[in-house]
This record gives C-alpha cells, sequence and structure tokens, in this order.
C-alpha cells in the first residue's frame, strides 16, 4: 500500500513538472512580446503618428491656444494628408525631438530641424525642404546719413568746438596785447576791434590759410606767432581725429561685420543648434541659451555683441519683436538644408520623401513660403 503511494505521489510530481515546462516557453514568450510591444513606436501599434515639435518661428509657429501653423507644419499636413495618416503633436524641446526618435516615443519630428552629419549619424531625415544658411543679429546701428548729421548736434561736438574757441580767443588776445599799439593798423581800434583782430589772425593761422592780412611785427608778437604755428599743427590734427571718430563711432559701434568679427566679441547662439557646432568647428567661443528669445533679450540689453543662429528664424524674430532695436546682418554663411527628422530606417520615409517633392512643385508651397517669409526664395 505504501508503495502504491509513493508511486502515485511520483507520478504527480513528474506531471507537473512538464506541465511547467510546457507552459514556460508561452509565459517567456508573452513577456517578450509585450515588451517588444512597449518599446515599437506609437504607429506600429495601431494608434496615431506621434509627430514630436517644437515653436521656431516662421517654421512652427505656436498660437496662445497651443494650435500649432507656419512653414514646416503646413507642408508635414500637406504630406500626412496625401498619406492618408492620422496624426497628433507631441510638444518637445530640441533635444527630445531627436532622442524622441531614439527611443521609440516618436515617429517623426517636425520642427526647424537642420540636416548634420552627427545628427544624421543617429536618425534619418527626409528631403530637405528648405535652404538657407546662418545668420548674425547685432544692435542697429540706423541710418548712416542720419548718425552723420546727429553727430554734428551732439553735445560732445559742441563741447570740442568751444574749447578750440577758447584756445582761438586766448592766443588772439596775446598777440592783440603785444601788437596793440606798435601794429595798430592791422590790430588796433576798440578792445572789441583789436580782440576779433586777434581771433582771426589766430584761426587762419592754425589753419594755415595764411591771407597775409595781418601779421605781428614786434618782437613778442612775434614769439607768439612760432609758438602759435607749432601748436596749431598739433591741436587741428587731434581736432580733425576727434571729428572723424565722432562721425564714424556709430558705424564701427558694434565692429561686427562678418563672421570673420566674431573671435573677439561675446557671442551666444542656442544649446544643442547647427550653430553651435559651427562656431565650435571654426574655433568661436560663445555661449548657449535654452531659447532663441533670451539670446535676443540679452544682445538687445548689451549683455552679449552678437547672436548666431538660423537666418529665417533670426530674420522672422527681429523683423517682429525687435525692429529698430536690432539687425540681422545680409551676409550668411553655413548652409543650413531643413528637413523632417525620423528613426533611422523608417519604413515612412520613402513615402513622405516622395509626398514632398510632390508638394514642393505646386504654387501652394510658394503661397506658403511668401506668407511666413514675406518674399519667394
Amino acid at each position: 500500500m505504501k508503495d502504491l503511494l509513493s508511486f502515485k505521489t511520483l507520478t504527480t510530481l513528474v506531471l507537473c513538472a512538464l506541465l511547467a515546462l510546457m507552459a514556460s516557453p508561452a509565459w517567456a514568450q508573452q513577456d517578450a512580446d509585450d515588451a517588444v510591444s512597449a518599446a515599437m513606436p506609437a504607429s506600429e501599434r495601431g494608434a496615431d503618428l506621434i509627430v514630436g515639435t517644437k515653436a521656431a518661428p516662421p517654421f512652427v509657429v505656436e498660437d496662445e491656444a497651443g494650435a500649432f501653423s507656419g512653414i514646416s507644419i503646413q507642408l508635414w499636413e500637406a504630406v500626412a494628408d496625401r498619406l492618408g495618416v492620422p496624426f497628433e503633436y507631441a510638444p518637445s524641446d530640441l533635444s527630445g525631438l531627436f532622442t524622441g526618435l531614439g527611443d521609440g516615443t516618436l515617429d517623426l519630428s517636425v520642427a526647424a530641424l537642420t540636416v548634420t552629419a552627427p545628427r544624421e549619424a543617429n536618425i534619418d531625415f527626409s528631403y530637405p525642404f528648405y535652404s538657407t544658411g546662418l545668420a548674425i543679429a547685432v544692435p542697429a546701428g540706423g541710418s548712416a546719413v542720419w548718425g552723420t548729421i546727429s553727430r554734428f548736434f551732439s553735445w560732445q561736438f559742441f563741447t570740442a568746438l568751444g574749447a578750440l574757441a577758447l584756445v582761438l580767443l586766448g592766443v588772439g588776445v596775446a598777440i592783440w596785447f603785444f601788437e596793440r599799439r606798435s601794429n595798430a593798423e592791422e590790430f588796433g581800434g576798440t578792445t572789441a576791434q583789436g580782440l576779433g583782430s586777434g581771433f582771426w589772425w589766430a584761426a587762419v593761422t592754425m589753419t594755415t590759410v595764411g591771407y597775409g592780412d595781418k601779421a605781428p611785427r614786434t618782437f613778442g608778437g612775434k614769439v607768439i606767432g612760432l609758438i602759435w604755428m607749432f601748436a596749431a599743427i598739433i591741436i587741428i590734427s587731434s581736432f580733425t581725429a576727434a571729428i572723424a571718430t565722432s562721425l564714424t563711432v556709430d558705424r564701427l559701434a558694434s565692429g561686427i561685420n562678418g563672421v570673420q568679427d566674431l573671435a573677439n566679441a561675446r557671442v551666444v547662439t542656442v544649446k544643442g543648434s547647427a550653430a553651435a557646432d559651427s562656431l565650435s568647428e571654426r574655433g568661436i567661443a560663445f555661449t548657449t541659451r535654452t531659447e532663441l528669445e533670451e539670446g535676443l533679450e540679452d544682445l538687445a540689453a548689451d549683455r552679449v555683441d552678437a547672436v548666431v543662429y538660423d537666418a529665417p528664424l533670426l530674420n522672422y524674430r527681429v523683423l517682429n519683436d525687435y525692429a529698430g532695436t536690432l539687425e540681422v546682418l545680409p551676409s550668411v554663411f553655413d548652409r543650413q538644408d531643413y528637413a523632417f527628422a525620423l528613426p533611422q530606417g523608417s519604413d515612412l520615409r520613402e513615402p513622405i520623401n516622395r509626398a514632398i517633392l510632390e508638394y514642393l512643385a505646386g504654387d501652394e508651397w510658394r503661397a506658403t513660403l511668401t506668407q511666413y517669409m514675406g518674399k519667394q526664395p
């Protein structure tokens, strides 16, 4: 009897073990499937495309209600309509637009994204839909003509002119003192007439015009004349240099006319941007801000000398928010191509490229550029 019970117990244990072994692969496979499903992009799990974006006018413009518009947005929505794919936007920062493609939380990133070699090593880009370059924003210099005229009526200019008049009057008094009796014909008359003649002689002598209508004849007058001729050379040279500096100071205020002038300037750009990569490659020292707006605020407050960033974004911001205060230099450098970003190997790339090329060939694209840029490229 005891042997029979032992046999039944042993049989039961063997059967349980066999059942467990048969079930474990199914459980393991289910766990693996769940893990894979969790890591899959949203689109592959049967949901709408998750499209990352970030406000970057004029490419992405976000209104107070959180709705998006702009060049990139209108292009993407036209592409999505052509492909018949549903989607939803997921706002992110610049870094998240790229990391989200790698970890599967985003299916696509649509913003002001430039194509660079380091980025291409980790993700894929669509066909570029807009090309431009980097630009430099500096404090506005104003009108050159008005700047010149205003310098002639500045307090500093009149102060220098008044100081020179006092020097001329002092020399005129000295020459009149020696010549008023011995040379009354040229420096005589009333005190006012004599001082006027002395002032006139001092002025024409300083400017080396020397009309010859008045000249010292006494020994003291000739000594004054000799001293004044040498002193006048120094004074007129210094005064001319001061005027030239005063008239050109507005033009040279920033000292930045292109990328070659950034080496000794206080330069700022946006962290993680293509502009930051370009400045690093050129060996130009710079600081970064999280958003372009922060850099422009610093520039307007004279805390930095220049902001370097994508030309269309700088032009849009300066034109709409800092007109008359800041200006964007006309020259651009380092070509920048804008495109959509996708995960590496995404099946969406080819369909999106075809839809982009079809849309770029139409009038709607030119109208979109005119709407946001003010002119067609």
